[in-house]
């Protein structure tokens, strides 16, 4: 659990939030310096998401997408544009959003929406998108904000949306980064969220 490791909220949102300040606005950046993985990690997304988005019954659409901790659009520019028409996206980062503008380029113009906000406070539009992408990002939200923007997620689904969470796992119990003020949890810690 969370309220094992983070002592003061407020103190962990305000870290992070300083940490995220001082990164570069580049991919390198927002992958810690792992730039060069990448193209791995967005090609194993589009593999995965596609499962979801073939013809049948119980399809998830292609109208709408959401990418939460979007910083200047990774995501949104290489596995949510080329799959959905319109994007939003959120991150608390204002720099990365406005980054986003230019690093998004032609297809930009499909992004409608550029929040920013921290997940903790962020309610996504009720039945309103068919994939909430949310990515390397649930450790910098405590247990009872995740829990609770979960189910502000689910409301925020079309019929069939889906929520994916893509994040890094702890072997066993909670594990605090001290660096950029976030946490890694088990996947039975996760999961009773």
């Amino acid at each position: 659990m969370t309220s094992e490791v983070v002592e003061n909220e407020f103190e962990f949102y305000s870290k992070a939030e300083k940490y995220w300040k001082d990164v570069p606005a580049t991919v390198d950046g927002m992958l810690g310096g792992y730039g060069h993985i990448s193209s791995i990690d967005i090609n194993s997304s589009r593999k995965f998401l596609q499962r979801f988005l073939r013809d049948g019954p119980n399809r998830t659409g292609t109208t709408r997408a959401l990418d939460c901790g979007a910083g200047i659009g990774r995501i949104t520019k290489r596995l949510l544009l080329p799959l959905f028409k319109t994007v939003d996206m959120v991150d608390v980062t204002e720099d990365f959003l406005t980054k986003a503008k230019s690093y998004l380029g032609e297809e930009g113009r499909r992004v409608r929406n550029y929040f920013c906000c921290g997940l903790q406070d962020f309610s996504p539009e009720p039945n309103s998108y068919d994939v909430i992408w949310i990515q390397w990002v649930i450790g910098h939200l405590t247990d009872n904000h995740l829990s609770d923007f979960l189910k502000r997620c689910r409301a925020g689904l079309r019929p069939n949306g889906i929520v994916v969470i893509k994040d890094n796992m702890a072997q066993e119990g909670v594990i605090m980064d001290d660096v950029d003020s976030s946490v890694c949890r088990d996947l039975d810690v996760v999961r009773t969220r």
